[in-house]
């Protein structure tokens, strides 16, 4: 079984988010990881190379920065991994530059988050499903593979819901496909391991011209400070509310 995980190296939520004239996200000081609900689908994909045996390739979209991630994608259990030279901005432009290194590769089973922590888009596994032409499950909190069939469930409104496909298929994973818990931790093992594993650079086929224009970034408004009142002082409460929060 061929597998492909797709990857996101994105700040760390712990980070503190800052702009340069807020036009250019200010990386400096910043700690990058391997996106959060990516984590998940490569440790699935770790599982099932030890279950019923395959070939995790892990793939990432951008620059040199990355080779941390895909480093610890390796020593994690991914058998090699391939970053393609691009500055990931663009969620359709992402989606080109996946298939078109995919296409003719033939994968049983494409593995991506449901979106990734920074944009937060979440369009790019629908958007290489349609360009492949392969079926896709969204939300996916559930992956089995019995007798070549592929078993699956997913989050949806007031539920959760059972399906079964056929290879090839692309899933976007999320919490729920393993637990927290579940999740692979480099081994030192594994570490030294990697470094003798395959990283492949692949530059674009071609010159994507991005349709969207970057017009700047906005901080969230800081919320108002927090007024405590005694629970036994009810008349302070209502004072406040009338006078000050004017909803009484």
């Amino acid at each position: 079984m061929k597998i492909l995980v797709c990857i996101s190296h994105v700040p760390d939520t712990t980070s503190k988010i800052d702009f340069v004239d807020d036009r250019e996200f200010d990386t400096s000081g910043i700690s990058f990881v391997i996106n959060p609900y990516d984590e998940f689908g490569l440790t699935k994909s770790v599982f099932i190379k030890e279950n019923n045996g395959a070939n995790i390739t892990v793939l990432c979209v951008g620059d040199s920065s990355c080779e941390s991630s895909l480093r610890k994608a390796l020593a994690i259990g991914a058998d090699e991994a391939v970053r393609i030279d691009h500055i990931p901005k663009d969620s359709l432009n992402i989606a080109k530059l996946i298939y078109d290194y995919i296409k003719d590769k033939e994968y049983d089973l494409i593995i991506t988050g449901r979106e990734s922590i920074d944009y937060n888009s979440g369009v790019v596994p629908g958007l290489i499903s349609k360009m492949l032409n392969i079926p896709f499950v969204n939300a996916c909190i559930g992956l089995d593979i019995k007798d070549n069939v592929v078993h699956l469930k997913r989050e949806i409104d007031g539920g959760i819901e059972v399906l079964e496909s056929n290879f090839p298929i692309l899933i976007a994973g999320q919490k729920g496909l393993v637990e927290e818990k579940d999740l692979k931790i480099p081994s030192m093992r594994g570490i030294m391991m990697a470094r003798k594993k395959t990283l492949s650079v692949v530059k674009p086929e071609n010159d994507l011209q991005s349709s969207l224009k970057l017009n700047k970034y906005e901080k969230p408004i800081v919320k108002a400070s927090c007024k405590m009142v005694d629970s036994n002082n009810i008349e302070e409460l209502v004072e406040l509310l009338h006078r000050e929060a004017k909803v009484i």
